[in-house]
């Protein structure tokens, strides 16, 4: 949930909208994340060759050991999404992690996404890729009874 950046209802925003909200309410976004994160850097840029590129939000777990990349994405997430995060992953265990940390870590925020794409679009022995749906305001109590509904009969179907 992100309704802690306080951004008004619209039915759309780029990128940098949120970005610059949770940089602006950067101690609330790290305690959503959970304990042991710390900044590194926000629109950190990676040069390969000619080409530059550049990552959102770079952050640090030090329980875990490992830097952590979050991409920020505004529409419904991509299988191109999921394979540039995957490259900035790989550019990170490859070119600043050190040898005694933990392999990176990239989670792809976004507002929608297809489940299967994300499975497909990744290796099955995935650890180091995720991505999750966000929402900027708590969903409403029939909202929530609505999405418990859903999930109950996808089990249901599933079983």
């Amino acid at each position: 949930m992100l309704e802690f950046l306080g951004l008004e209802r619209k039915a759309s925003y780029y990128e940098k909208d949120i970005e610059s909200a949770i940089i602006e309410h950067l101690a609330e976004f790290l305690l959503e994340m959970g304990k042991g994160f710390s900044f590194v850097a926000r629109q950190r840029r990676i040069l390969l060759e000619d080409d530059e590129f550049f990552v959102d939000l770079v952050l640090y777990n030090r329980l875990l050991r490992c830097f952590v990349i979050v991409e920020l994405k505004t529409g419904k997430l991509t299988h191109q999404d999921l394979g540039q995060l995957q490259m900035y992953v790989n550019y990170y265990d490859r070119c600043e992690k050190l040898k005694e940390e933990n392999p990176t870590i990239g989670i792809l925020l976004c507002s929608s996404k297809n489940d299967t794409v994300v499975k497909m679009a990744l290796p099955e022995d995935n650890r180091t890729i995720m991505a999750s749906r966000y929402e900027l305001y708590m969903p409403s109590s029939a909202q929530l009874a609505e999405e418990v509904g859903q999930i109950r009969k996808k089990l249901k179907g599933k079983v």
